[in-house]
């Protein structure tokens, strides 16, 4: 009962500054986002970042990514799948090796460099679905892009996670919890997919059908969000982000007799309690400790974590044949980072690879780059919207 409080408190807020920050013509995940801000360790500290909130956070990022999944065109997805490939990987190599060199200009060690270049090289999706759906923009041409080179980003994000946590444990450190070897994850992703391409064909059809026969309320709307939440457990249980799962959940019930009951039943479960805390959540991640002694560090590192995506990403787009705007969509897209990011600069603090100075300043700048992420993809996709 003490979390009813403060659950009240997050939805009357984040009510309110979504509702002003339509009003004054930015994205409301902005204003949801300034929420967790405000309430957080940052500024009033009214709101933790306990074990119930992470646990809505994490159903709400689940059942986002299972709406964008609902909403996208799998026939497009396929079709820019190779572009999208493209996308990540050039979208990885530039952050790895521009924010690891310059960091090591600011006197951090070869590891610690490497190792910061690799938490910037995560991009956190999610957001970005948000403004894509607002801006009824999933399923064009960029917005298939983006989600397929997020689903890639976090396969090479896993990837180089694994190999960093090889390498610390090669110079004596310890990174914490027992980690199974590269090619083991690889198998285990295997299948994963393997087995999300027999859900989309056979088993979502079967058990979505099963649901509507089954004599209880809400049937069919329980039998999508068992798929939506089993296989984000699944992605989760290889290491991949629960996102990943609940998006190709979202793709295999989208591609049943179901899809527009779906649609109106789960948006508003996920927009009315979950959704608003996950947006809030990752404004709690955020404190001011050591702000002005870093200040020079994050200031650099911000602009830098936003143009090495943009740049990579959008250079990527442009060898894939889009054009000069619709990579720029892609690009800013692809921008916001996340939970990816989170996990991975909180292992590199548990091994001591990061003190707690440097942390705080990683996990800041993670923080500032998703804030101003929605708002640079909110004005290139007004652009190309009044191309179109």
């Amino acid at each position: 009962m003490d979390f009813i409080g403060p659950l009240c408190l997050i939805l009357i807020t984040t009510t309110i500054a979504g509702h002003f920050a339509n009003r004054i013509g930015i994205p409301a995940v902005i204003g949801e986002l300034l929420v967790g801000i405000v309430l957080g360790p940052a500024i009033l500290d009214w709101i933790k970042l306990d074990g119930l909130v992470n646990a809505f956070s994490d159903i709400g990022v689940v059942i986002l990514m299972f709406l964008g999944g609902l909403e996208s065109d799998l026939k497009l997805l396929r079709k820019y799948l190779r572009p999208a490939i493209i996308v990540a990987i050039s979208g990885v190599i530039l952050p790895v090796l521009i924010m690891g060199g310059v960091t090591y200009l600011f006197g951090f060690s070869f590891l610690e460099s490497l190792f910061i270049g690799v938490v910037f090289s995560a991009t956190s999706v999610s957001i970005s679905v948000a403004v894509l759906k607002q801006y009824k923009a999933l399923s064009t041409r960029e917005g298939a892009t983006i989600l397929g080179a997020a689903v890639a980003d976090d396969i090479i994000g896993v990837l180089l996670l694994s190999l960093m946590i090889s390498l610390l444990a090669s110079q004596g450190i310890h990174a914490g919890g027992h980690q199974p070897g590269i090619l083991i994850i690889l198998l285990e992703q295997l299948a994963f997919f393997c087995g999300t391409f027999l859900l989309v064909k056979w088993i979502a059809p079967y058990l979505m059908h099963l649901g509507e026969r089954l004599i209880v309320p809400s049937s069919v709307t329980i039998m999508s969000m068992i798929i939506c939440l089993s296989m984000a457990w699944l992605a989760n249980i290889v290491g991949l982000s629960g996102a990943i799962g609940a998006f190709f959940a979202g793709i295999a019930v989208a591609n049943t007799p179901y899809k527009s009951i779906l649609a109106d039943h789960v948006e508003p479960l996920g927009n009315s309690i979950f959704i608003p805390v996950f947006f809030v959540s990752v404004g709690l991640n955020m404190t001011l400790n050591h702000f002005l002694r870093n200040l020079m560090l994050v200031i650099v590192l911000v602009i830098l974590a936003a143009l090495t995506k943009w740049l990579g990403c959008g250079l990527g787009a442009k060898f894939s044949g889009f054009d000069n705007l619709s990579s720029s969509v892609i690009g800013t897209g692809m921008i916001a980072r996340g939970e990816m990011g989170l996990i991975t600069a909180q292992i590199g603090h548990q091994a001591g690879l990061l003190n707690n100075t440097d942390y705080s300043a990683i996990i800041l700048v993670i923080i500032l780059v998703t804030l101003i992420s929605p708002l640079l993809l909110k004005q290139t996709l007004k652009k190309s919207l009044a191309q179109d």
